[in-house]
């Protein structure tokens, strides 16, 4: 199952690459950051057994993948 992501630039798909993102329309680079639902931080990506959830210093909890902030960073 593949995940459609919107390039934040020009509204293109994003496409995975080994560390970053690459929108195949206007050719950028992006960062995915990932933010905490309540005080905005940035989170701490925890994996174990195949699961990927992530934790906040900020409110000392765990967040799951599902009610996290995503936001691109353009990296070129």
């Amino acid at each position: 199952m593949s995940i459609e992501v919107a390039c934040p630039e020009c509204d293109g798909q994003l496409q995975h690459e080994h560390d970053h993102w690459l929108c195949g329309a206007c050719h950028h680079k992006f960062l995915q950051r990932v933010h905490c639902d309540k005080c905005d931080a940035e989170l701490e990506k925890l994996k174990a057994c195949g699961a990927v959830d992530y934790f906040c210093n900020s409110c000392n909890e765990l967040k799951s993948k599902r009610v996290v902030i995503r936001r691109f960073e353009r990296i070129d």
